[in-house]
């Protein structure tokens, strides 16, 4: 009932604004003035912004705070199954009840004033964040940086950009220096804002933007640096060096986000995180449809015995070149690998698929219901012009069960769901693994 709720009222918010996107800061601040700022009222913040690997790090961060026995609270978006999702209370997610009244809360405040959904469901989450007590706050960047909603938080403990790539082009800009710039946007006066490992000229270009505002830079390679070898995850910077149990999230790419989550907290003062939590978190955190495997549930008992079905939410061209190489050693001949994806209209699907092009056997398209998508007919048709064999499919049980019709016992499929979250969550609904 609470669920049906949520989306009525979220309903009536987007009839107060023509556009599901557009990036500013004036209509929240005009809003949350009139709540009483409780961006204000925060504990200490975490924000992270970046193209990919945003969510992870939030995940290392508060598994990390988390095992230091603070209380977090969190923020991210977007929801695979439920909005209760984006609103984690001092750990826990937030529940139906309180959703519902802290969105009538601000709704009512709003008073009809022209505002975005986002913008409402970051008002929100400050809102439940100022009413109950906590020791750090983690935010996740929706889009971008500078005119994100959530950069009206002053004064935070420290700021991380994750991977950088191509992604929402169309707003942040059609190179990679653009989108650096516009990331680098959540820098503020003496915030330590710790960096991933880019090319030298979008450092550069991060740096141009941060160092007028007076961020302090934290510099990977330069400050500090992670890497895996002999199965140890090893971290190091000015304080010292981490020698820590890898992390369960799948993915070389996930040592990229542990580290910059570590580094992260090891250069601010405001929340003490010992070694030990280190240790604990980085093999405690998880984030939900990023390289996820699917052992149970009606999806995967589509597929022969022996079968391994993963699913990951990444869309974007750097997300392929990731999940291509997590499978770079996979060999078609011993056991055949398809992909299942579908994708939306708005999204780089060619360059996603890219990588993919000698690394799997097939792609079967599937449709995304109530989203503007490619048809399965045209992403397959993107498939077949990289050279990999595409195939339409009415949904991804029916892409399933087309890849189980033609397997071989011998060698059961490896099969990786990808290429929207929205795809991503209806597997998780179905699989009745909904996040909590």
């Amino acid at each position: 009932m609470s669920n049906t709720v949520v989306e009525a009222l979220l309903s009536q918010a987007r009839t107060l604004h023509p556009q599901e996107i557009d990036l500013s800061l004036d209509r929240l601040r005009q809003l949350l003035t009139k709540l009483g700022d409780p961006q204000d009222r925060l504990p200490p913040v975490f924000h992270v912004a970046g193209t990919n690997g945003k969510g992870s790090t939030v995940a290392f961060l508060r598994a990390c705070l988390e095992a230091a026995g603070k209380r977090v609270h969190v923020f991210t978006s977007p929801h695979l199954v439920r909005y209760n999702e984006r609103i984690r209370l001092a750990g826990k997610l937030i529940d139906d009840d309180t959703l519902v009244s802290t969105l009538r809360d601000v709704l009512q405040i709003n008073n009809g004033a022209p505002i975005t959904v986002f913008e409402i469901l970051t008002a929100a989450a400050f809102l439940a964040f100022s009413r109950t007590p906590a020791d750090a706050c983690v935010l996740e960047v929706g889009m971008g940086g500078r005119l994100d909603a959530t950069n009206v938080v002053r004064q935070p403990a420290a700021c991380g950009i994750a991977q950088l790539g191509l992604d929402h082009t169309s707003f942040l800009g059609s190179t990679i220096l653009d989108i650096a710039a516009e990331k680098a946007g959540i820098a503020k006066p003496g915030v330590p804002l710790v960096l991933s490992r880019y090319p030298r000229t979008v450092t550069a270009r991060i740096g141009e933007v941060a160092g007028p505002v007076g961020a302090r830079l934290v510099l990977r390679g330069q400050d500090w640096d992670a890497t895996l070898y002999n199965e140890t995850f090893h971290y190091r910077d000015n304080h010292g060096k981490l020698d820590l149990t890898p992390p369960r999230l799948v993915g070389a790419h996930q040592i990229d986000n542990a580290g910059l989550a570590i580094a992260m907290l090891r250069h601010q003062n405001q929340v003490v995180v010992p070694e030990a939590a280190f240790r604990a978190g980085i093999g405690w955190a998880d984030w939900p449809a990023r390289l996820q495997r699917i052992a149970t549930g009606p999806l995967f008992d589509l597929l022969p015995k022996g079968s391994e079905l993963w699913l990951d939410g990444g869309h974007n061209p750097l997300a392929g070149r990731m999940l291509a190489d997590r499978f770079r050693g996979h060999n078609l001949q011993e056991r055949p690998f398809y992909l299942v994806a579908g994708m939306l209209t708005t999204k780089d699907a060619a360059g996603f698929l890219r990588p993919f092009g000698s690394r799997a056997t097939a792609l079967y398209a599937v449709p995304i219901e109530g989203h503007e998508h490619f048809t399965p007919t045209d992403l397959a048709a993107m498939a077949e012009a990289i050279g990999l064999p595409g195939r339409p499919a009415d949904s991804v049980a029916a892409a399933l069960k087309a890849i189980a019709n033609g397997a071989d016992r011998q060698r059961p499929p490896v099969v990786l769901i990808c290429g929207s979250l929205y795809v991503a969550g209806r597997v998780l609904e179905v699989s009745g693994l909904i996040p909590a």
